[in-house]
This record gives C-alpha cells, sequence and structure tokens, in this order.
C-alpha cells in the first residue's frame, strides 16, 4: 500500500471517529411541553424585596425548590382550612369522639399535626412555633420531653450562643450545657427543678383526693397555665386548648424530676394509653388532615402513625437533614410513608432537606403569617 492509499485509511478513520463524536455531544433533544418550568432566581435590579426573594425560590432549583413547593403545601392546607372543600358537604359532619352526643363540630376543616424536636425550642425557632400556636394556627402538636421542659426553661433563664467547638470538659466544669453552638447554664436546670416539683405534687394530690388520671398531655396543659408566660409556646396551647402530645414524656429533664419526685413523694402516675387514643382520634375524626414535621425521631412518626389510622394525610411537609441510607425513619422520604398508609396514595408531599432554623421562619412568613387575618376571621365565625 503506498503512502497515498494509507493517508486515505487514516483520513476515513478520523472521519468516522469524529461523526461519532459529534453525535454524541450533539444528540437532539425532545421539545419541551408547555407546561415546563424555566430556572429563574431573584433579580437584585428589582430592589430588596424580601417577600419577592422567597416566592423566587420555587424556580430557583435545588432545596429552595423544595422550600417553594413546601411553601405551596403548607398553603393548600390553610386554604382548606379558610375556604373549605366543596366536595364535601358541610352538613356530612363526624361526632365528637370523646362526648358522642355533643352537637356536631363546624363545616370540615383541615386539622394541621405540627412536629418539633427539642433542638427546635432550644434555638431562636421557639419564637415562630410561638406564634403559631398563639395564633391558633395548629391543631395538634407533637413533641419530646427536650422540647416541652426547654420552653419552660426558657422562662426561668435564658440560652446563650456559643460556638459548636467549645471543648466539653470546660464546659463541665463551669456547668454549662452545650445544645449545638447553644449553651444552657446548668442553673436554669435547677430553677426548673424548684418550679416543676411543686406542680408535680399537686398533681399528686389531684390524683389521690379527686380520681385526677394524668396523661403526658394533661400534665403539660397543666405545666402551661402554671408557667404564665407570654413568651412560653405551651402558655399559648394551654390558653387555646391546643394539645401537646408527648410520647417520650421521661426522656429529658422532665424524666429527671419525676424520677427525683418518685422517692421524696412517689405515686405519680402518668398514662400514656389514653393520650394515644386522643391523638389518634384527631386524625380519625377530621376530614382532612395536614402535617408539618421539623426533625424526626419519635415525634414524627407519632404524628404519621396517628395519620394512618385514616388511611394517611392529605398534605405533608417534612424538614430534615436526615438521610434515607440507614433506613432511618428520621431520613425517610414520604414516598415511603405512602407505602405505609401514613400519607394518601394522592397527596404531593414535600420533604426539605435543611436545617429548619434557616428554613421555616420563611416559609411562616409566607404562609401562616401571611394568612393570619384570614384565618382568625375563619375561628370567629
Amino acid at each position: 500500500m503506498d503512502l497515498l492509499q494509507q493517508d486515505q485509511k487514516k483520513l476515513g478513520n478520523n472521519l468516522d471517529t469524529v461523526s461519532i463524536a459529534v453525535e454524541a455531544v450533539m444528540k437532539p433533544s425532545v421539545e419541551m411541553p408547555a407546561s415546563a418550568v424555566s430556572v429563574k432566581g431573584y433579580d437584585f435590579n428589582n430592589g430588596i424585596d424580601h417577600a419577592a426573594v422567597i416566592r423566587s425560590m420555587i424556580t430557583t432549583g435545588f432545596q429552595a425548590t423544595s422550600v417553594g413547593e413546601a411553601i405551596c403545601e403548607i398553603n393548600r392546607m390553610i386554604n382548606w382550612r379558610i375556604e373549605n372543600d366543596p366536595s364535601v358537604p358541610a352538613d356530612d359532619s363526624l361526632p365528637d369522639p370523646d362526648n358522642p352526643n355533643a352537637p356536631p363540630p363546624p363545616p370540615p376543616k383541615c386539622k394541621i399535626f405540627f412536629g418539633y424536636t427539642s433542638n427546635m425550642i432550644s434555638s431562636g425557632l421557639r419564637e415562630s412555633i410561638r406564634y403559631l400556636v398563639e395564633h391558633k394556627q395548629v391543631d395538634v402538636i407533637v413533641t419530646s420531653a427536650g422540647g416541652v421542659e426547654e420552653d419552660f426553661i426558657k422562662c426561668l433563664g435564658s440560652t446563650f450562643l456559643a460556638s459548636f467547638n467549645v471543648p466539653g470538659k470546660e464546659l463541665r466544669d463551669k456547668g454549662l450545657n452545650r445544645i449545638g453552638n447553644l449553651v444552657v447554664p446548668n442553673a436554669n436546670y435547677c430553677a426548673f427543678e424548684d418550679w416543676v416539683m411543686p406542680i408535680l405534687d399537686e398533681m399528686l394530690d389531684e390524683q389521690k383526693t379527686k380520681g385526677t388520671s394524668w396523661t403526658p398531655s394533661k400534665m403539660i396543659h397543666r405545666l402551661g397555665q402554671k408557667i404564665n408566660d407570654p413568651s412560653s409556646v405551651a402558655y399559648w396551647a394551654y390558653k387555646n386548648d391546643i394539645p401537646i402530645y408527648c410520647p417520650a414524656i421521661t426522656d429529658g429533664s422532665l424524666g429527671d424530676m419525676i424520677y427525683f419526685h418518685s422517692f421524696r413523694n412517689p405515686g405519680l402516675i402518668i398514662d400514656i394509653a389514653a393520650d394515644i387514643r386522643s391523638i389518634n382520634n384527631h386524625a380519625v375524626y377530621a376530614k382532612k388532615t395536614g402535617m408539618v414535621i421539623l426533625g424526626g425521631g419519635v415525634i414524627k412518626h407519632h404524628i404519621c402513625n396517628a395519620n394512618l389510622m385514616r388511611n394517611g394525610a392529605d398534605f405533608s411537609v417534612y424538614i430534615n437533614t436526615g438521610q434515607e441510607f440507614d433506613g432511618s425513619d428520621a431520613g425517610a422520604r414520604p414516598d415511603e410513608a405512602v407505602s405505609w398508609g401514613k400519607i394518601k396514595i394522592e397527596a404531593k408531599p414535600v420533604k426539605v432537606y435543611a436545617d429548619a432554623t434557616i428554613v421555616f421562619p420563611l416559609i411562616v412568613a409566607e404562609t401562616f403569617a401571611a394568612k393570619v387575618e384570614k384565618l382568625k376571621a375563619e375561628q370567629l365565625k
């Protein structure tokens, strides 16, 4: 083969290679449907408009879009509370589960189950949570023991900003308890003991003399009454008759106090069985339900499991940083709850992978806070 033929063969091979590369790089696209949404963020040439920045998140992508979708999902819950579902007749009412002879309840509403872990209360997110309870924007609350006691402890003493990196030994020597980059002086827990012990005495006395049957939610209701402090979540839950359920009531400082109390004045009984009936009935007898859950663990599962009793919640928003690869309930995506019947098959649930202290105040601003006057007007009807 002469040199000319060799060059022609090489050229042919190169052309084939280039053709393959061009075909790979220039792969034709299908035409996007008319419903496709273009990615677009906020343009600060339009000025500083915080509400517009939040509204733009839904088209920004990544977790910003999840935040936007969470806002839409929560607004669907709220709109249903305000406007009712026209597909459900107003006179199609269910009886009060605890009083079958009572008059039927008001026209159908969406009952909102709200859950949060203790660190949410330890942080400044407590003020956002208190706002929702103060203005009756949620119906049923589930939290951990820390979510209960830290609320009261903050009424008795301050929690302070610190650092994630302060050595534990140094803090222990100073009597400071670290929660992430926050610290709580141990004196606050001593003050909590001084405050709560006489209340436990009263509860035990009522149990003995009046036959009062105490549950975790009844106990928290009494503590909310006793704290008498408008900065407290439990105070507003007491004022507005919003139940706070705590299935792990002994897993924290409250449990420590109950333990110590059992030595100095034994006999107090706290019945968790009555509370499981109560929270499940809230779900079973609701026309529609929504779940807004900050964090994971027992508070997330307790709300989801109550909604299993009605074959799933209609609306759901999870906000946490849990991942599903380890099989944890905290990391489980909403679709896993669908498989258990805890979220309805036709629902459009949302999970936001984010620190709730960052994103939840933004979500509240575009949902509950934006519609608070309409909700108040509906409550007065």
